[in-house]
Order: C-alpha cells, then structure tokens, then sequence
C-alpha cells in the first residue's frame, strides 16, 4: 500500500498533512493536569474511531506486584466494530495479593447479530425526518474552528523542511509517540482493540 508522497502525481516536496497528533489541556480545576491527546491520520494499520479513557494509578498500591498491571481503560469504539470495552486489574484467587489484568467487553455486532447502520446512514436518515438530536450545533462547530484554526496557520507558515512521516499501514510517526513519551505515556495499538468485536 503506497504512501501519500508515493502516490502518482504527488510532487516530492509536498506538504500536505495526512496525519496529526495533538495534546490538549482543559485550563480549569476540574481536569487540572489531564491530558487530552488525539491523533487521526490517512493509511494507518487500521481504520478505528474510538474513545480511551486511561485512569491513574492510585498513590498506594494495595498489591505489591500492581505494577505488571496497566492503568484501568475504559474504550468506547465509535466505529467500524461499535463496542465497549473495559480492562482493569482484579485480586488472582487464592491467598497471594496479586493483581491481574482482565477485560469486560461489549459488541454491538455479537449482542445483537448486526452491523448498526453506518454513520452517514444515520445521518441521513435524521436529515429526512428533520430530527437534529445528534447534529452538532453551530456554536459547537464554531468552537471546534476556533481550536484547530491556529494550527492549520501554524502548519501553513512552516515552508521550510519536510513534515514527519510514516510508513503507510503503520501507526503512525515515531513523532507522536515523543509526545506522549515526555508525560509518561504511551498511545494505544490501533490493531487489537476490538475486545468481543474479535470473535
């Protein structure tokens, strides 16, 4: 599978972003010092939209051995395998306090033996009923332009060297593990994340 620059008709020196990866910070005292990161791009090892919410570690361990066990996940998969997903570190049977990861799953698609329809199916759907229940509103997209407009400026005023790339089929640039990296983080495998979608 060919990259964006490998593509026919694509000059060499192109500039055109086909993957971003970002940090947001919520400036009040609810969410002071949690991270928010996104990532989205073109041609990556998958195509999965999905929710992950990584909860921290408690400052006392109950078991000493906890730290074989990943942070509590909770991932809500948006699409294409719609599902929920819970992994958390459960008390092993028996009289050792040890801790072991397991998971919870959901599957819309092996709950109830179909596909939801598709996104755009919806979508229009609601157009035709003239149900706006799940249509962003305007204020909202206004908010949202007004977050991502001073990056694509920022992207747009850097001419000189390349933007970082990646492998198509990968997960991405090794750039955007630097920036979870610096916190102590690191981003979900985009392949393996299907719980019961697996089955």
């Amino acid at each position: 599978m060919p990259g964006w620059l490998e593509e026919a008709g694509v000059p060499a020196e192109s500039r055109t972003e086909t993957y971003a990866a970002l940090e947001f910070r919520i400036d009040n005292w609810r969410w002071a010092g949690v991270p928010f990161y996104l990532r989205t791009g073109k041609r990556l090892s998958r195509q999965v939209t999905e929710i992950a919410v990584h909860f921290h570690h408690p400052p006392l361990s109950l078991f000493p051995h906890e730290e074989a066990v990943k942070s509590n996940v909770i991932a809500l998969r948006i699409q294409p395998d719609e599902g929920i997903s819970l992994a958390f570190g459960a008390k092993q049977p028996g009289t050792a306090r040890r801790a072991v990861p397991v998971s919870m799953d959901f599957c819309y698609r092996n709950a109830f033996g179909e596909h939801p329809p598709s996104a755009y199916a919806v979508l229009l759907l609601d157009a035709m009923r003239g149900d706006a229940t799940l249509f962003t509103r305007r204020d909202g997209v206004e908010a949202q332009w007004r977050l991502i407009t001073p990056i694509e400026e920022a992207w747009a005023a850097q001419s000189d060297g390349a933007l970082p790339g990646y492998v198509a089929g990968s997960d991405g640039p090794v750039e955007a593990d630097a920036l979870l990296a610096r916190n102590g983080h690191h981003w979900r495998a985009i392949t393996g994340n299907l719980g019961a979608c697996n089955a």
